[in-house]
Parts: structure tokens; C-alpha cells; sequence
């Protein structure tokens, strides 16, 4: 668990177009991550 206020570590996943991207090449941007579970969650 991360503190409050604390920088996000960096990490690389695809994208929905199957490209690596990474936190590293957002860094200065705002950024919202959105993830779910795979069981049956609605999106």
C-alpha cells in the first residue's frame, strides 16, 4: 500500500492496441488507472 501523497512506482503494460506503455513516458501528466476484475464486473 502506497502513502498518501507518495509517488506511484513505474511499471509497463499493453495497451489496448497491444503497444507497451509505460507510467515513466506519462510522468508530469495527470493519469487515471481503471482496472476491474475478470469476474463478470461490469464496465
Amino acid at each position: 500500500m502506497l502513502d498518501v501523497g507518495s509517488a506511484a512506482p513505474d511499471f509497463t503494460v499493453q495497451d489496448h492496441h497491444g503497444q507497451a506503455t509505460s507510467l515513466a513516458d506519462e510522468r508530469g501528466a495527470w493519469v487515471l488507472l481503471w482496472w476491474y476484475p475478470k469476474a463478470d464486473t461490469p464496465g
